[in-house]
């Protein structure tokens, strides 16, 4: 039985691959190379829109192509851009630069520059928000690091947040087949992000530091907050506001986090959808074991559940997805950045405020309809 079983999983694998791959490729002819990390000249529009976007990278520096690949490296590389935003640009599909540019419909990079670290943190500093908060952006598997550079000025451009927001790329392999050597690569990331937060944290502008990790990003985000528990580093972690978009976690994995972590200052939370087919394939690989971002938040369980450990459960299945797979609803979050970020970040931090919650197409966080124990759970 046991031998029919790999025979199945050898059968079925390399289409559940593909299914995985589909979540950075649909919309893209091509995977865009590292010359779309060229800075290029623009004439001056009427309706130009520009936006920056701070990085830090583990990935090894490609002095070929000018990009950053897969191979870990033992140092942060830490740069700054300025990209130009198309005005007529469809959904969250990014239309990345060509040879024949047309600025109307194509992001493209305008102004790059490497940083030293105390010049990274400075310009860091400079994009904390009036109330203290600063934003971390940590991508998911197969992103190469312009795809996830890309994606984060998009997040930006329709976020209309002022400041510019931080990207921290891991070296994913940015390969369909890559699954387990990015969650390899993840694992190995955590000191790396670490870092990164805690050089933030120490300044005394920063009040909050919103840590957004998507789909195997999540995991690494919820790595590093456990390392930084078990670091005893409290003065960091008070001041991390974790939001997980489809988190590619095992279920028990994350009870596990969570045991160690131990109740947060500001509650976690998980933006979830019961139709991720993404998700349902890394099951498939991980021996068909649940993850995180497919949590069902009419299961009364599941509620209690959030309720007991103290957990934002967010149902985002509204939203529209791009990439046919329903991973991608995060990016068109974005839009709804500033009634997100009011939720998130603990403008209302109330003990109220955890348990199961529907994100409808409006950009509203409304309470479950379902009851638990004789009352709305999260109702306001």
């Amino acid at each position: 039985m046991e031998q029919r079983r790999l025979n199945g999983l050898a059968k079925i694998a390399p289409a559940v691959l593909v299914a995985l791959g589909l979540v950075t490729l649909t919309g893209c002819v091509s995977r865009p190379s590292p010359d779309v990390l060229k800075p290029v000249h623009l004439q001056a529009r009427a309706d130009e829109t520009e936006v920056g976007v701070l990085t830090a990278t583990n990935r090894t520096p490609d002095t070929v192509r000018g990009g950053f690949g897969s191979a870990w490296a033992d140092n942060l590389t830490y740069e700054q851009y300025t990209f130009s935003v198309p005005p007529d640009r469809k959904g969250v599909t990014i239309a990345y630069p060509t040879s024949t540019l047309d600025p109307e419909r194509q992001f493209a990079v305008i102004d790059r520059k490497q940083l030293a670290k105390g010049a990274f943190v400075e310009e860091a500093l400079r994009s904390v928000q009036p109330d203290g908060t600063i934003g971390i952006f940590v991508h998911g598997y197969n992103y190469s690091y312009q795809e996830a550079l890309y994606r984060t000025a998009q997040i930006a451009a329709d976020a209309k947040m002022p400041g510019a927001p931080i990207l921290f790329s891991w070296p994913s392999a940015a390969a369909v087949a890559g699954y387990v050597a990015d969650r390899d690569a993840a694992l190995a990331s955590r000191s790396a992000l670490d870092s990164l937060v805690t050089s933030l944290s120490a300044s005394g502008k920063v009040k909050r530091i919103v840590l957004f990790g998507h789909s195997m990003g999540g995991f690494l985000v919820m790595e590093t907050v456990r390392q930084l528990k078990l670091q005893h580093r409290d003065d960091v972690v008070g001041k991390l506001a974790v939001i997980l978009a489809a988190p590619d976690i095992d279920v028990d994995v994350f009870r596990s986090q969570l045991k160690d972590i131990g109740r947060m200052p500001i509650p976690i939370s998980l933006l979830v959808s019961k139709d991720d087919r993404a998700l349902v394939a890394s099951s498939f690989i991980a021996g068909e074991r649940p993850r995180v971002g497919r949590l069902d938040i009419n299961d009364p369980i599941i509620e209690e559940a959030a309720v007991k450990e103290r957990l934002r459960l967010i149902d985002i299945t509204s939203i529209q997805a791009s990439d046919g797979l329903g991973h991608d609803r995060y990016a068109s979050l974005a839009k709804f950045g500033a009634q997100l970020a009011s939720f998130e970040t603990g403008r209302r931090s109330t003990a109220g405020d955890v348990g199961a919650y529907v994100f409808d197409a409006a950009g509203a966080a409304v309470a479950s309809p379902f009851r638990l124990a004789g009352r709305v759970v999260g109702a306001q």
